[in-house]
């Protein structure tokens, strides 16, 4: 009576055998095909079944995000842009600040050479020799 039973279980563990083996090949076909990354890919793509369910919501995510850096990328540029601007214009205020000075200390050094001028006619009018 063991021998049916023998009979019996014997293709079944041949069956297993064979689904165990095609198993192992098709891992180490991964393996060997398939770099790290795209590994969990394939065993997304055949848990969804392929419909490309995964790949959609990958693109979506993917504009999203691309979406978002974008909108950073512009709100930093804008912000750099403005402090530039405002240096620009800071540096053109104290620049007019000090040319008006320099203007204004001309004026006071060419009246002090009037008056020194003045001076010594005075002086080599009056007889005062060195």
């Amino acid at each position: 009576m063991e021998r049916p039973s023998l009979e019996i279980n014997l293709p079944d563990t041949h069956e297993e055998g064979k689904l165990y083996v095609v198993d192992s090949l098709n891992n180490l076909n991964k393996l060997n095909v398939c770099p790290d990354g795209s590994e969990h890919v394939l065993d997304e793509e055949e848990n969804t079944g392929g419909t490309g369910e995964n790949t959609a919501v990958s693109n979506s995510r993917n504009q999203c995000l691309f979406f978002v850096t974008f909108i950073l990328t512009l709100i930093v540029s804008l912000t750099l842009v403005s402090f530039v601007i405002f240096l620009i214009i800071q540096t053109r205020n104290k620049m007019d600040q000090i040319s008006s000075r320099l203007i204004s200390e001309k004026k006071n050094i060419e009246e002090l050479k009037k008056m020194n001028n003045m001076i010594l006619k005075h002086l080599n009018q009056s007889g005062i020799k060195e």
